[in-house]
């Protein structure tokens, strides 16, 4: 695609069949929401599906043996199919490995999931390294800080290059053999690059280690196959996607999540209990313990076939012309710095910036004043931050339910901020 939308381009993202779908924005015409990086819209076949499931068929999964409990167990396991087929992780018949999808509460959870149970399966200890990269959101970042200071494990940093790429050099040089674990995002919450992940875990199982992806900023906006990543597992929440928000998902190779104990313990992760010992059950259920979101994962699935509905390309490619055209707008304007490549083709969904001068903290109070919805801080991605020599920045995000009007709404919305600072333009 072209750095610069095309005027036929241009024309796609001036219309929006979308908006309607999605009841917070169609019943406030004037909002302008661009921070869907940190929470998308739910649209009304999300919330009609988990409104359902309360109203048709509320009962515990897998704890009953009456219909109702009967129906909510296929409901989830439909779901786990879903999700499964939706990332591609099929075995070789090409079946859904619907028993791999581990359920939490979010990607947060998935990711210390595996931190604390993953150093036991690889024997981590000194002298080993886990290698992560300094694009970190903090929830792939400080659970392996605190492995790392529990066992003696060197924990360090892929870093990208002054183009905000992760070369091939760097993947070669700091994956060696020392290193046991490998844990990256696919996609920056700040910078909105992608990640060769592919490569990355292909450096990982070449030295002996396992391979985790982050993809809670990729699952949302572009088609994801596990298999073709070639990582050994995969963390992303739901409510980035437009599903509820409490709800995770942990994709994992099924002999290595057979091989990792439980996280958490209690109710329904039990094969059986004596006094002095406890069996477990075997995964999903192990990971899961006590009350599980149902009536969540049951809206997840939904989730999964509106995004289908409209096509994960389609999506996809307009999310593209939006960023494209976000970049263009912030491009023009000499206060601004993106902070990130400039080419707007590598942007996915996030375009994080600074205005000269202005704190990104009320930089985001004055939009929100005219409606307009972007982030502003860290990220939760301080070390990345502070490695580009920034303190905090603005960040606009879109989704395919954004269109050229929010965009330009921005564009204008940001020069009255540059106003209000420094005098009209």
């Amino acid at each position: 695609m072209a750095a610069t939308p095309t005027p036929s381009q241009l024309g796609q993202i001036e219309q929006n069949p979308y908006k309607a779908d999605f009841p917070l924005l169609a019943n406030n015409p004037e909002l302008v929401f661009l921070d869907s990086a940190a929470t998308a819209q739910r649209p009304a076949a999300v919330l009609d599906a988990q409104r359902s499931f309360y109203e048709t068929m509320n009962a515990n999964p897998l704890r009953g043996l009456y219909r109702l409990s009967v129906e909510a167990t296929q409901a989830i396991d439909a779901a786990r199919a879903h999700i499964a087929s939706f990332i591609g992780a099929t075995d070789d018949a090409d079946k859904p490995q619907k028993n791999a999808i581990v359920f939490t509460r979010n990607a947060s959870e998935a990711l210390n999931l595996l931190a604390r149970t993953l150093p036991q399966v690889v024997e981590l200890g000194p002298g080993d390294d886990v290698v992560i990269s300094i694009m970190e959101h903090h929830s792939n970042l400080i659970p392996w800080q605190q492995v790392c200071a529990a066992t003696g494990a060197n924990l360090v940093y892929l870093r990208p290059d002054e183009d905000f790429c992760i070369t091939n050099a760097e993947i070669e040089a700091k994956i060696g053999p020392h290193a046991k674990i490998v844990s990256v995002t696919h996609v920056s919450n700040v910078l909105g690059v992608a990640n060769d992940v592919a490569a990355i875990a292909a450096r990982a199982h070449e030295v002996g280690a396992l391979c985790i992806a982050d993809g809670a900023q990729s699952v949302p906006h572009v088609s994801v196959n596990v298999r073709e990543l070639g990582c050994d597992f995969l963390a992303f929440s739901a409510h980035k996607m437009g599903g509820p928000l409490g709800i995770g998902v942990l994709w994992g190779k099924p002999e290595l999540l057979d091989a990792m104990p439980p996280f958490l313990t209690g109710g329904e992760m039990i094969d059986s209990v004596t006094e002095t010992d406890a069996v477990w059950s075997p995964v999903p259920q192990k990971f899961e313990a006590g009350t599980q979101d149902a009536a969540g994962s049951y809206a997840t699935d939904a989730c999964l076939s509106y995004l289908q509905q409209l096509g994960m390309d389609k999506i996809e490619e307009r999310e593209r012309l939006l960023a494209a055209y976000l970049c263009e707008r912030l491009q023009e304007k000499d206060y601004i710095t993106i902070v990130g490549p400039s080419q707007p083709e590598r942007h996915i969904g996030a375009v994080s910036f600074d205005v000269a001068g202005v704190h990104p903290h009320d930089v985001a109070s004055i939009l929100d004043m005219q409606g307009i919805c972007i982030r502003a801080g860290h990220h939760c991605a301080q070390p990345l931050l502070s490695y580009l020599g920034w303190h905090s920045t603005c960040r606009a995000s879109v989704a395919f339910y954004n269109d050229k009007s929010d965009i330009d709404r921005l564009a204008d919305g940001l020069d009255q901020v540059w106003g209000i600072f420094n005098g009209s333009r």
